[in-house]
């Protein structure tokens, strides 16, 4: 049956052999050159044998088989060492390529496929894939040894090989009915391979939950669930060789008694000598040679199969990159009637959006409205299914991507922190990391402190540095803050921060005089408080855009950030640091025309909250700072005598 990821697979084959070409080409003349010595052996040793018997001089001969027994000894050792080196640089190149694949794809990979199962593809898959140039070349010489041995048979007499072409039929039905049985065992073993790996990737990521929970036993059981199937799969791979292995045993030694009968025969008769009856035999036995073929075409079955798996990874499309390149602007970020649909359900539809360089938007919506989903698809981790997404007016499925990637910025909620040591993993995305550029993104991030503290700060090995998920998160704060760019998507990159910290952070961003725009995923209040805007996810639609204290007057988007619909005369957000403010935004509903971000940049401080009576945040804000000798947001004074006076937003902005 045919697959989908044939195409692919054999594409993907064909690229490798092409890769490995030069070396396989030698290795494939070395194993003929040996299986041509093997050839001329057995008349050379007839030869020698007839003049040994008849008394005549045979230094000469017994000269030439000592001469063939020494090449075939060296022709075996360079192509133990030619098959070595062709593995080894087609496995390598298999890896390269499949690994570069999978970050081209990006998430949509491990989605597809699980990271225990990609990893199972890239490291096991791939070093049996990497076998098939150098199986196929010896398989060419060692099956150039049977056909040479037929042909041998019929120059001494063409009795000889009738008589073993008689029953070769049989023998061409065995090995094809072995490589055929053999390919779907080994894929199915391979398959399990990957469920169990899969399985195990994720136990290992999860480990502190199920230590926490107890359930290391059901997740043993959950991991080892698929071996009843593997070990199947194996006993039924054994069982295919066995018996194959069992069928050669009985009919090779029939052909090859074939053989010498005819040729005891023809002896009697006087028209073969002793030394073509000796050479006669041999000949048979290289043209028997089952067990050396089985042994080829199992290894080639087991590289077709794991070329199968990895093919199935080369299927998967990745996003072609344009040519062009951005032109001097403030990072205006854009997306038009972008849809995303995910298991064949609609997460984003129509959403039309605009954030105008240099300002910061908020994005809130209960968990499972697209959010993590607009933000990568802001960034083109991802591409819409309709609609697209503009970088100041390019689209940015057309920039190339050095230059996109160089232009978006991302810090994540459970960053992958990546290099030897600490300052290494902050400036992973710099072509020229400087000191001062880093720790100046780790002190905007609130990490400076705590990696000053390690054993060689900076210079401290990844691996030597024990970080709490906060520490982690702000590590990977700092790795976004350093790269720079025109824009900087934070996808819920907060969360594990408590609100102090969080409140430091951003307000550093938004007095840090910068022009960078920035996407924020927020599920606080004083987050979404702290921006310019917030656009309000619902349904997969944008329900709503606006300042966040205007939107705070509508139950459902209170609910959305507290739990509950709150009273909307309690303050929304702790009081804002002073500074000029910039206009409000009236929350609007979606729609093309309703869904610009109408906001100053974040060096002016945007109105963010109410201020009660009492000049203190309300009991319902689950997101107030705790810290009240935080220097940059002291809280603002308010009129006691005049309570009944319904809270406004700081500044100077309108309603």
């Amino acid at each position: 049956m045919t697959t989908s990821a044939d195409d692919p697979s054999r594409a993907l084959a064909r690229s490798a052999t092409r890769y490995s070409r030069p070396r396989t080409v030698t290795l494939c003349l070395v194993s003929t050159a040996a299986t041509g010595a093997g050839l001329l052996l057995p008349a050379a040793l007839g030869s020698t044998l007839d003049l040994l018997l008849t008394g005549a001089p045979a230094t000469g001969w017994v000269l030439c088989c000592a001469a063939l027994v020494l090449s075939l000894a060296l022709l075996d050792a360079c192509q133990s060492v030619l098959v070595g080196t062709v593995d080894a640089r087609t496995t390598a190149w298999l890896r390269h390529r499949l690994t570069g694949h999978v970050l081209a794809v990006g998430p949509r990979a491990t989605g597809r496929f699980g990271a225990g199962d990609l990893v199972a593809r890239l490291v096991g898959n791939a070093v049996q894939a990497g076998t098939a140039p150098a199986a196929r070349a010896v398989l060419a010489a060692a099956l150039a040894g049977p056909v040479g041995g037929v042909v041998a048979l019929a120059l001494i007499d063409p009795w000889l090989a009738a008589a073993f072409l008689a029953g070769a039929p049989v023998l061409a039905l065995l090995l094809r009915a072995f490589a055929r049985d053999t390919s779907r065992c080994v894929s199915d073993y391979q398959r399990e391979q990957g469920r169990i790996a899969g399985a195990l990737a994720e136990a290992v990521d999860g480990h502190r939950t199920v230590a926490a929970a107890g359930t290391a036993d059901r997740e043993t059981a959950r991991i080892l669930r698929p071996l009843p199937e593997l070990s199947r799969a194996g006993h039924r791979m054994w069982q295919v060789q066995g018996r194959a292995a069992a069928r050669a045993v009985t009919v090779a030694p029939l052909l090859q008694l074939g053989v010498i009968a005819v040729a005891g025969v023809l002896l009697a008769r006087h028209r073969l000598s002793v030394g073509e009856v000796l050479a006669a035999s041999r000949y048979a036995v290289l043209a028997t040679g089952v067990g050396m073929l089985v042994a080829q075409l199992a290894g080639v079955a087991r590289a077709r199969a794991a070329a199968g798996r990895l093919g199935e990874v080369v299927a998967e499309p990745a996003p072609a990159h344009g040519t062009r390149r951005l032109p001097p602007g403030p990072g205006r970020l854009e997306l038009r009637g972008v849809t995303a649909r995910r298991g064949g359900r609609t997460v984003l539809e129509g959403v039309d959006l605009v954030v105008p360089g240099g300002t910061t938007l908020a994005v809130v919506g209960r968990s499972g409205t697209g959010k993590s989903l607009l933000a990568a698809l802001a960034g083109r981790l991802a591409d819409p299914d309709e609609g697209e997404v503009l970088l100041d007016g390019v689209p940015v499925s057309e920039l190339t991507h050095d230059e996109l990637r160089r232009a978006v910025a991302y810090a994540f909620e459970r960053p992958v922190l990546l290099g030897d040591t600490v300052e290494e993993a902050i400036g992973l995305a710099l072509t020229a990391p400087s000191p001062t550029r880093i720790r100046q993104a780790a002190r905007t991030a609130r990490a400076d402190d705590f990696v000053s503290r390690l054993p060689q700060g900076y210079a401290t090995a990844l691996a030597d540095a024990p970080r709490s998920g906060g520490e982690s998160q702000r590590l990977g704060l700092a790795r976004a803050f350093a790269h720079g760019g025109r824009v900087l998507i934070l996808d819920d990159a907060l969360s594990s921060l408590d609100t102090v910290t969080e409140a430091r952070i951003t307000e550093a961003l938004a007095g840090d005089g910068s022009s960078t725009t920035r996407l924020l995923i927020a599920h606080r209040a004083a987050t979404a408080a702290r921006a310019d805007a917030v656009a309000w996810l619902e349904g997969g639609r944008v329900r709503a855009l606006g300042r966040h204290e205007e939107l705070w007057r509508i139950p459902a988007y209170r609910e959305t950030l507290t739990g509950s619909p709150t009273d909307p005369a309690a303050p929304a957000v702790p009081a804002t640091p002073s500074g000029p403010a910039a206009p409000a935004v009236p929350a609007t509903p979606s729609g093309p025309a309703a869904t610009t971000v109408s906001a100053a940049p974040t060096g002016h401080a945007a109105p963010t909250g109410h201020a009660g009576p009492s000049g203190h945040a309300g009991p319902t804000d689950p997101a107030r700072p705790t810290d009240p000798a935080a220097p940059t947001d002291p809280p603002r004074p308010t009129d006691p005598a005049a309570p009944t006076d319904p809270p406004r937003p700081t500044g100077k902005a309108g309603p």
